[in-house]
Protein backbone atom coordinates (compact mmCIF):
# COMPACT_ATOMS: atom_id res chain seq x y z
CA UNK A 1 0.00 0.00 0.00
CA UNK A 2 1.03 3.86 -0.74
CA UNK A 3 2.39 5.57 2.71
CA UNK A 4 2.99 9.05 3.43
CA UNK A 5 6.07 10.03 4.93
CA UNK A 6 6.17 13.55 7.69
CA UNK A 7 10.39 14.46 8.30
CA UNK A 8 10.96 17.02 10.76
CA UNK A 9 14.12 18.49 11.39
CA UNK A 10 15.15 17.93 15.21
CA UNK A 11 18.34 17.60 17.57
CA UNK A 12 19.26 15.29 20.27
CA UNK A 13 17.64 16.70 23.13
CA UNK A 14 14.66 16.69 21.36
CA UNK A 15 13.91 14.41 19.12
CA UNK A 16 12.71 11.09 20.91
CA UNK A 17 9.31 13.53 22.30
CA UNK A 18 8.80 14.90 19.18
CA UNK A 19 8.89 11.00 18.17
CA UNK A 20 6.05 10.82 20.90
CA UNK A 21 4.21 13.69 19.49
CA UNK A 22 4.03 12.31 16.05
CA UNK A 23 2.83 8.77 16.97
CA UNK A 24 0.01 10.77 18.80
CA UNK A 25 -1.26 11.71 15.52
CA UNK A 26 -1.42 8.31 13.79
CA UNK A 27 1.38 7.56 12.43
CA UNK A 28 2.16 3.54 12.32
CA UNK A 29 6.16 4.39 13.01
CA UNK A 30 8.75 6.67 14.00
CA UNK A 31 12.15 6.68 12.91
CA UNK A 32 15.12 8.84 13.51
CA UNK A 33 17.66 9.76 10.41
CA UNK A 34 20.67 11.28 11.11
CA UNK A 35 20.70 14.63 9.27
CA UNK A 36 24.28 14.63 8.14
CA UNK A 37 25.28 10.91 8.08
CA UNK A 38 26.85 10.49 10.66
CA UNK A 39 27.39 6.91 12.20
CA UNK A 40 26.65 5.96 15.58
CA UNK A 41 27.89 2.52 17.07
CA UNK A 42 26.81 0.58 20.19
CA UNK A 43 24.36 2.22 22.18
CA UNK A 44 23.57 1.25 25.31
CA UNK A 45 21.43 -1.16 26.46
CA UNK A 46 17.57 0.38 26.79
CA UNK A 47 19.21 3.51 25.31
CA UNK A 48 17.85 5.33 21.89
CA UNK A 49 21.27 6.98 20.66
CA UNK A 50 20.77 10.31 18.82
CA UNK A 51 22.63 12.99 16.75
CA UNK A 52 23.08 16.55 17.13
CA UNK A 53 20.53 17.39 14.33
CA UNK A 54 18.32 14.64 13.70
CA UNK A 55 15.44 14.24 11.54
CA UNK A 56 12.50 12.54 13.10
CA UNK A 57 10.56 10.72 10.30
CA UNK A 58 6.55 9.46 10.51
CA UNK A 59 5.30 7.45 8.48
CA UNK A 60 1.47 7.76 7.71
CA UNK A 61 -1.41 5.59 5.94
CA UNK A 62 -2.19 7.66 2.67
CA UNK A 63 -5.28 8.50 3.50
CA UNK A 64 -4.12 10.14 6.51
CA UNK A 65 -5.25 14.31 6.66
CA UNK A 66 -1.50 15.85 6.32
CA UNK A 67 -2.83 19.09 7.28
CA UNK A 68 -5.10 17.84 10.52
CA UNK A 69 -1.68 15.90 11.30
CA UNK A 70 0.41 19.32 11.14
CA UNK A 71 -2.21 21.34 13.15
CA UNK A 72 -1.96 18.90 16.19
CA UNK A 73 1.59 19.33 16.29
CA UNK A 74 1.58 23.24 15.48
CA UNK A 75 0.49 23.49 19.50
CA UNK A 76 3.13 21.04 20.27
CA UNK A 77 5.38 23.43 23.06
CA UNK A 78 8.61 22.13 21.38
CA UNK A 79 7.06 23.32 17.99
CA UNK A 80 4.94 25.96 18.99
CA UNK A 81 7.36 28.59 17.34
CA UNK A 82 7.03 26.71 14.23
CA UNK A 83 9.04 24.27 12.85
CA UNK A 84 10.39 22.88 9.04
CA UNK A 85 8.32 19.74 7.92
CA UNK A 86 8.58 18.19 4.43
CA UNK A 87 5.81 15.55 3.52
CA UNK A 88 6.38 13.29 0.70
CA UNK A 89 4.56 10.61 -1.25
CA UNK A 90 5.97 7.19 -0.68
CA UNK A 91 6.00 4.74 -3.72
CA UNK A 92 4.26 1.51 -2.87
CA UNK A 93 6.83 -1.29 -3.49
CA UNK A 94 7.42 -4.98 -2.69
CA UNK A 95 9.92 -3.88 -0.68
CA UNK A 96 11.42 -7.71 0.10
CA UNK A 97 11.74 -8.14 -3.64
CA UNK A 98 13.24 -4.84 -3.91
CA UNK A 99 16.16 -5.95 -1.65
CA UNK A 100 16.22 -9.63 -3.49
CA UNK A 101 16.62 -8.14 -6.75
CA UNK A 102 19.77 -6.35 -5.35
CA UNK A 103 21.51 -9.38 -3.54
CA UNK A 104 24.28 -10.55 -6.43
CA UNK A 105 26.55 -13.62 -5.80
CA UNK A 106 29.72 -12.54 -4.56
CA UNK A 107 32.80 -13.72 -4.52
CA UNK A 108 35.27 -14.42 -1.32
CA UNK A 109 38.92 -15.29 -1.66
CA UNK A 110 39.82 -17.92 -4.05
CA UNK A 111 36.97 -20.37 -3.91
CA UNK A 112 34.28 -19.23 -2.16
CA UNK A 113 31.06 -17.42 -3.38
CA UNK A 114 27.83 -16.50 -1.32
CA UNK A 115 25.05 -16.66 -3.70
CA UNK A 116 21.08 -15.65 -3.05
CA UNK A 117 19.37 -18.61 -3.45
CA UNK A 118 17.21 -17.23 -5.75
CA UNK A 119 19.84 -16.82 -8.11
CA UNK A 120 21.84 -18.47 -10.72
CA UNK A 121 25.28 -19.73 -9.06
CA UNK A 122 27.80 -18.27 -11.65
CA UNK A 123 30.60 -20.97 -10.69
CA UNK A 124 29.66 -24.89 -10.59
CA UNK A 125 32.83 -25.73 -9.97
CA UNK A 126 33.27 -23.51 -7.09
CA UNK A 127 32.31 -23.50 -3.28
CA UNK A 128 29.27 -22.12 -3.15
CA UNK A 129 27.22 -20.95 -0.34
CA UNK A 130 23.60 -20.98 -0.95
CA UNK A 131 22.13 -17.79 1.39
CA UNK A 132 18.65 -16.68 2.22
CA UNK A 133 19.53 -14.85 5.46
CA UNK A 134 15.70 -14.22 6.37
CA UNK A 135 15.19 -12.22 9.48
CA UNK A 136 19.00 -12.41 10.69
CA UNK A 137 22.65 -10.64 10.10
CA UNK A 138 24.92 -11.77 7.43
CA UNK A 139 24.74 -12.03 3.74
CA UNK A 140 28.82 -10.76 3.04
CA UNK A 141 27.35 -7.51 1.93
CA UNK A 142 28.95 -5.56 5.17
CA UNK A 143 33.08 -5.14 5.33
CA UNK A 144 33.03 -7.49 8.46
CA UNK A 145 31.20 -10.67 7.18
CA UNK A 146 33.72 -9.97 3.77
CA UNK A 147 36.54 -9.88 6.06
CA UNK A 148 35.45 -13.25 8.10
CA UNK A 149 34.57 -14.92 4.53
CA UNK A 150 38.29 -14.04 3.15
CA UNK A 151 39.90 -15.50 6.19
CA UNK A 152 38.36 -18.22 6.36
CA UNK A 153 38.95 -19.45 2.81
CA UNK A 154 42.34 -18.59 3.46
CA UNK A 155 42.84 -21.11 6.11
CA UNK A 156 42.75 -25.12 5.90
CA UNK A 157 39.71 -26.27 7.49
CA UNK A 158 39.61 -29.98 6.44
CA UNK A 159 38.63 -31.72 9.36
CA UNK A 160 38.66 -29.04 11.71
CA UNK A 161 36.13 -27.80 14.20
CA UNK A 162 34.51 -24.34 13.93
CA UNK A 163 32.49 -22.34 16.40
CA UNK A 164 30.72 -19.68 14.46
CA UNK A 165 29.54 -16.95 17.98
CA UNK A 166 26.79 -14.74 17.04
CA UNK A 167 25.97 -16.53 14.00
CA UNK A 168 23.51 -14.97 12.63
CA UNK A 169 21.96 -16.23 9.22
CA UNK A 170 25.29 -19.21 9.73
CA UNK A 171 26.96 -18.06 6.49
CA UNK A 172 30.37 -17.88 8.25
CA UNK A 173 29.45 -21.38 9.74
CA UNK A 174 28.13 -22.94 6.76
CA UNK A 175 30.78 -21.35 4.38
CA UNK A 176 33.26 -23.16 7.31
CA UNK A 177 31.60 -26.49 6.62
CA UNK A 178 31.53 -25.96 2.38
CA UNK A 179 35.40 -25.34 2.87
CA UNK A 180 35.90 -28.20 4.35
CA UNK A 181 34.88 -28.03 8.40
CA UNK A 182 34.34 -31.59 9.87
CA UNK A 183 31.79 -29.55 11.79
CA UNK A 184 30.45 -26.65 12.75
CA UNK A 185 28.73 -25.37 16.00
CA UNK A 186 26.88 -21.87 15.87
CA UNK A 187 25.84 -19.92 18.56
CA UNK A 188 23.47 -16.75 18.86
CA UNK A 189 21.22 -14.79 21.65
CA UNK A 190 18.07 -14.43 19.00
CA UNK A 191 16.11 -17.73 18.37
CA UNK A 192 15.53 -16.30 15.10
CA UNK A 193 18.91 -15.96 14.04
CA UNK A 194 19.30 -20.14 15.32
CA UNK A 195 16.17 -20.77 12.78
CA UNK A 196 18.28 -18.52 9.76
CA UNK A 197 21.32 -20.73 10.33
CA UNK A 198 19.55 -24.03 10.53
CA UNK A 199 17.36 -23.20 7.02
CA UNK A 200 20.55 -22.20 5.66
CA UNK A 201 22.15 -25.11 6.41
CA UNK A 202 19.58 -27.19 5.23
CA UNK A 203 19.67 -25.09 1.88
CA UNK A 204 23.63 -26.30 1.92
CA UNK A 205 23.21 -29.82 2.48
CA UNK A 206 25.46 -29.30 5.87
CA UNK A 207 22.61 -29.53 8.53
CA UNK A 208 23.81 -32.44 9.68
CA UNK A 209 27.39 -31.05 10.98
CA UNK A 210 25.93 -28.04 12.27
CA UNK A 211 24.82 -27.55 15.93
CA UNK A 212 23.15 -24.51 17.25
CA UNK A 213 22.83 -22.91 20.46
CA UNK A 214 21.34 -20.37 22.15
CA UNK A 215 23.93 -19.20 24.95
CA UNK A 216 21.91 -20.67 27.65
CA UNK A 217 21.61 -24.30 25.97
CA UNK A 218 25.24 -24.74 24.77
CA UNK A 219 27.51 -27.39 25.87
CA UNK A 220 29.87 -26.56 28.55
CA UNK A 221 33.72 -27.14 27.63
CA UNK A 222 33.05 -26.25 23.83
CA UNK A 223 36.27 -26.31 22.29
CA UNK A 224 37.45 -26.20 18.37
CA UNK A 225 40.40 -25.50 16.48
CA UNK A 226 38.88 -22.40 14.65
CA UNK A 227 36.78 -19.59 16.22
CA UNK A 228 35.06 -16.90 14.50
CA UNK A 229 32.94 -14.22 15.99
CA UNK A 230 31.41 -11.36 14.03
CA UNK A 231 29.72 -9.38 16.68
CA UNK A 232 30.65 -5.73 17.78
CA UNK A 233 33.30 -4.33 19.68
CA UNK A 234 31.75 -3.71 22.92
CA UNK A 235 30.75 -7.41 23.42
CA UNK A 236 34.06 -8.78 22.08
CA UNK A 237 35.63 -6.41 24.95
CA UNK A 238 33.30 -7.39 27.51
CA UNK A 239 33.14 -11.59 26.31
CA UNK A 240 36.75 -11.87 25.90
CA UNK A 241 37.32 -14.03 28.85
CA UNK A 242 34.42 -16.60 27.11
CA UNK A 243 35.25 -16.44 23.70
CA UNK A 244 39.05 -16.77 24.25
CA UNK A 245 38.78 -19.91 26.16
CA UNK A 246 36.92 -21.64 23.39
CA UNK A 247 40.29 -21.84 20.77
CA UNK A 248 42.33 -25.23 21.45
CA UNK A 249 45.64 -24.69 21.73
CA UNK A 250 47.42 -23.57 18.59
CA UNK A 251 43.56 -22.91 17.47
CA UNK A 252 43.37 -19.70 15.53
CA UNK A 253 40.57 -17.01 16.70
CA UNK A 254 38.63 -14.12 14.21
CA UNK A 255 37.33 -10.98 15.49
CA UNK A 256 35.47 -8.61 13.34
CA UNK A 257 32.35 -6.43 13.42
CA UNK A 258 34.66 -3.64 14.81
CA UNK A 259 35.79 -0.11 13.56
CA UNK A 260 39.46 0.51 12.77
CA UNK A 261 39.98 2.94 15.62
CA UNK A 262 38.36 0.59 18.68
CA UNK A 263 41.38 -2.25 17.11
CA UNK A 264 43.67 -1.68 19.86
CA UNK A 265 40.86 -1.97 22.47
CA UNK A 266 39.59 -5.08 21.53
CA UNK A 267 43.15 -6.01 21.08
CA UNK A 268 44.12 -5.71 24.63
CA UNK A 269 41.68 -7.56 25.60
CA UNK A 270 42.87 -10.90 23.30
CA UNK A 271 46.39 -10.64 23.75
CA UNK A 272 47.37 -12.41 27.67
CA UNK A 273 46.00 -15.73 25.76
CA UNK A 274 47.11 -15.34 22.13
CA UNK A 275 49.54 -13.92 19.25
CA UNK A 276 47.89 -11.92 17.63
CA UNK A 277 48.34 -10.99 13.72
CA UNK A 278 48.55 -7.56 11.99
CA UNK A 279 45.14 -5.96 11.97
CA UNK A 280 43.53 -5.74 8.44
CA UNK A 281 41.11 -2.90 7.35
CA UNK A 282 38.68 -2.68 4.97
CA UNK A 283 36.21 -0.01 4.72
CA UNK A 284 36.85 1.39 8.14
CA UNK A 285 36.11 -1.68 9.88
CA UNK A 286 38.77 -4.22 10.72
CA UNK A 287 39.51 -8.17 11.87
CA UNK A 288 41.40 -9.09 14.19
CA UNK A 289 43.30 -12.69 13.89
CA UNK A 290 45.85 -14.74 16.40
CA UNK A 291 46.97 -18.06 17.66
CA UNK A 292 45.46 -19.49 20.70
CA UNK A 293 49.20 -19.75 23.31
Amino acid sequence: MPWIQLKINATGETAEELGDAIMETGAVSVTFQDTHDTPVFEPLPGETRLWGDTDVIGLFDAEADMNDVIAQLSVHPLLASGFHHKIEQLEDKDWEREWMENFHPMKFGNRLWICPSWRDIPDPDAVNVLLDPGLAFGTGTHPTTSLCLQWLDGLDLVGKTVIDFGCGSGILAIAALKLGAAKAIGIDIDPQAIQASRDNAERNGVSDRLSLYLPADQPEGLKADVVVANILAGPLRELAPLIGVLPITGGVLGLSGILASQASSVCAAYTDRFALDPVVEKEEWCRITGTCL
